[in-house]
């Protein structure tokens, strides 16, 4: 068979063709109806199922993560708990207005039971924050380096919460050397008070 003979088929007598055409055109066609499927049904069946797997993942590992929350719930509960227990001790080491007074008489104290003497004790406004107050009191004192360490440990101590900051010491005397030269400490101690919602609104 040679291509005249392509030329001589008749569309109308497709029976009469030889079996080699008919394979042929059966092959294009099986290829082109395949094609034609691939690309107006399994093509977005396919990007379909690639999005689906994507999902499929996401939502396990989300469901992983939420599964080792939910083993470990017990635990996150106790642990609250623990943390609702230890803010409560805290707050309960923040004075209320009516023991400010008595905790700034017990900084005074610490300062005069460690040997020091006073020569500025100055409080000032208090200071809102979220849920607290701050109270800072300025202080100048006088005394030896030991002193100064047994006020600091002292303050410490206290069964209320009080911080010293801004610390300078200095030696007025200009005494070098002498092992009970007295220095001259200026400090910020900060107090602290709770503020309950009534306040804080």
């Amino acid at each position: 068979m040679d291509l005249r003979d392509l030329n001589e088929l008749d569309l109308n007598n497709i029976g009469e063709w030889p079996s080699a055409i008919k394979a042929l055109v059966i092959l294009i066609g099986c290829i082109a109806i395949g094609g034609a499927v691939y690309y107006l049904d399994t093509q977005n069946q396919l990007l379909r199922l690639d999005q689906e797997r994507a999902k499929e993942l996401e939502l396990r590992q989300t469901f992983e993560t939420k599964q080792r929350k939910a083993a470990n719930l017990d635990a996150y509960r106790q642990q609250l708990e623990e943390m609702k227990e230890s803010f409560g001790a805290m707050l309960r080491q923040l004075p209320d207005k009516t023991e400010v007074a008595a905790l700034l008489v017990d900084v005074s104290q610490t300062g005069l039971a460690a040997g020091l003497e006073f020569e500025l004790f100055q409080p000032e406004g208090e200071q809102s924050k979220d849920f607290y107050a701050e109270l800072p009191i300025n202080i100048r004192v006088t005394g030896r380096y030991h002193e100064f360490g047994r006020f600091i440990s002292g303050l410490a101590a206290l069964p209320r919460i009080v911080t010293i900051h801004d610390v300078k010491i200095s030696n007025p005397g200009g005494e070098r050397g002498a092992a009970d030269a007295k220095l001259l400490l200026q400090a910020q101690v900060k107090t602290y008070r709770y503020l309950d919602e009534a306040a804080t609104k």
